[in-house]
């Protein structure tokens, strides 16, 4: 089974269309839709990750892949830079396996966002 997308509900569009668009640059994504309060990013195949304001947020995790761990690296540099909070630095997570390669960034609305890398350096 495939996703087709993911929609975060968030507080404030403009604030989070600044966070992701910064956080998600180094895998790829950049936004590609607007409709109403919403925002849609994809990697020119399509647009999978939606930001909306529709509602009270609730908070979630996601994990997005990323290219090489250099991405990883940089995603967790950008979501800091546009004002989410560490919530775990670039690094091997061996508990799940011996190449798993990851950082963590809460978001301006608490959600955990993910990005992984899974081939060996």
């Amino acid at each position: 089974m495939a996703i087709d997308h993911v929609t975060l509900d968030v507080q404030d569009i403009a604030v989070s269309r600044k966070f992701y668009a910064q956080a998600l640059r180094p895998l790829g994504y950049e936004a590609r839709a607007e409709v109403g309060e919403s925002v849609g990013f994809g990697d020119g195949r399509g647009v999978d990750f939606w930001i909306a304001r529709r509602g009270e947020p609730t908070t979630t995790h996601v994990a997005l892949v990323a290219p090489n761990r250099d991405a990883v690296e940089q995603f967790h540099e950008g979501g800091l830079a546009a004002g989410g909070r560490d919530n775990g630095e670039p690094g091997v997570r061996s508990h799940y396996h011996e190449n798993y390669y990851a950082a963590f960034v809460i978001d301006p609305d608490g959600n955990n966002i993910e990005a992984v890398y899974h081939k060996p350096e």
